[in-house]
C-alpha cells in the first residue's frame, strides 16, 4: 500500500488563500518589466507550463486522489518520447527560449506534521507553532523525519528506480532546502541512485515559508555540513552560519514567498546563459532535467509562479512540471 496519500490539510495547502495568489499576480504584473540601475531586467524570464506530458497538468485529473507513485509519475507517454520531445523543443526553440522538466519533491512527514495532525490546524496556528515540544513530541526547530517520513522517501526511492529502469532521466542538477526534513528526504530518495558527482546544492530560496513557525528555523551552517557534507551537499559561499532570515515576529506572506521562488527560477534559467547572456544550447541540453526537494508551501508558490493548476502534494509527494521559459530580448 502506498504511503503517499494526500490529507485534507494537504488539499487546503494547495487550494486555499486565493486572495494571496491574486495579490501576487497583481504585484508581479506591476514590476515584471522593471530594470535595475544597470538597465537589466529584474525578472528577465517569464514562465509557462507545457501540457501534454503529465496528468498532473490536466484539469481532468482529481488531485485529491491522484497518486503519482502508482501511476508512473503521471506520464502521458513513454519516457523515451518525453525526452525526445523535450530535446526537439529545445533544438527548435528561439534563441531566448528554454524548456525544462522540473521535479518538485516535498519532504516526507516530519514531527511538526504530526503535531498539526494531533492538535488540528487551528490549534497549531494558535499555540503550538511557536513552541518546540508538548512534552511528548519534539518538532522544532528544524525537525527530522518521522519513521513514516523515512518510509515515504523509501517509497519514492523505489518508484524512481522503477521509472529509471524504463527510461526515466536522472536529473543533472539537484537543489534542496536547508531544512533537515527536505535534506533527509533527498538523501533517502536519491543517494543510491544518482552519481556521486551530482552534488545537491543547499538553497535558501526554496526553503519553507520563513518566520514565526519555529519548525521552519534552519540549523546552523556547521550542523548542516556535519549532517550532509558526507553526501556531497554543496553550501554556497554566502550561506550564513546562523539563520538570519528567520524572525519570530513576521511570517513571510505567500506573495513574498512566491517572489522568492520566482527568483530561484530566474537564477535556474540564467545558468543556461553564455557569457554574452545568450542561451547556450550545450548547457540547455546538459541540464534539461532538474530536481528540487522542498516543502508544501514552497511548491504551492512554484505552482503560482509557473501558473500551473492547483495540485495537492502529500507529505513525501512530488509533481513533475514541463516548463517553457522565455527571456526578454
Amino acid at each position: 500500500m502506498s504511503l503517499l496519500i494526500p490529507t485534507e490539510n494537504d488539499y487546503d495547502d494547495a487550494h486555499g488563500d486565493i486572495e494571496s495568489e491574486v495579490a501576487y499576480r497583481e504585484q508581479f504584473n506591476k514590476v515584471k518589466d522593471e530594470k535595475d540601475a544597470e538597465g537589466k531586467y529584474l525578472f528577465p524570464w517569464s514562465f509557462e507550463v507545457v501540457n501534454g506530458f503529465f496528468k498532473q497538468s490536466d484539469p481532468k485529473t482529481d488531485d485529491s486522489k491522484f497518486n503519482y507513485a502508482l501511476e508512473g509519475f503521471g506520464k502521458e507517454k513513454p519516457w523515451a518520447e518525453i525526452i525526445d520531445e523535450l530535446n526537439s523543443l529545445n533544438k527548435s526553440a528561439k534563441n531566448n527560449e528554454v524548456y525544462k522538466l522540473i521535479f518538485f519533491a516535498r519532504h516526507g512527514q516530519g514531527y511538526h506534521n504530526v503535531c498539526v495532525n494531533k492538535y488540528g490546524l487551528d490549534e497549531w496556528k494558535r499555540k503550538w507553532h511557536s513552541l518546540k515540544t508538548d512534552g511528548e513530541l519534539v518538532w522544532a526547530p528544524d525537525p527530522n523525519l518521522t519513521e513514516l517520513g523515512y518510509s515515504q522517501s523509501t517509497e519514492n526511492n523505489e518508484a524512481w528506480k522503477r521509472e529509471i529502469s524504463i527510461g526515466a532521466p536522472i536529473p543533472s542538477k539537484f537543489y534542496v532546502s536547508p531544512l533537515q526534513r527536505s535534506s533527509r528526504t533527498l538523501v533517502n530518495t536519491w543517494d543510491d541512485i544518482k552519481p556521486r558527482s551530482l552534488k545537491p546544492v543547499v538553497t535558501e530560496s526554496i526553503r519553507e515559508t520563513i518566520g514565526v513557525n519555529l519548525c521552519d528555523k534552519r540549523s546552523t551552517k556547521t550542523v548542516i555540513e556535519e549532517r550532509f557534507g558526507q553526501y556531497g551537499f554543496v553550501i554556497p559561499p554566502d550561506f550564513t552560519e546562523d539563520d538570519e532570515l528567520f524572525t519570530s515576529d513576521h511570517r513571510e506572506t505567500m506573495v513574498e514567498q512566491t517572489f522568492r521562488v520566482n527568483s530561484f527560477l530566474q537564477n535556474l534559467f540564467d545558468e543556461d546563459l553564455a557569457s554574452d547572456s545568450t542561451v547556450d544550447r550545450t548547457k540547455v541540453e546538459d541540464h534539461t532535467f532538474i530536481s528540487t526537494t522542498s516543502h508544501a508551501g514552497t511548491i504551492r508558490c512554484f505552482i503560482i509562479a509557473l501558473e500551473h493548476r492547483h495540485f495537492t502534494i502529500s507529505t513525501g509527494g512530488m509533481i513533475p512540471i514541463v516548463v517553457k521559459a522565455t527571456r526578454k530580448l
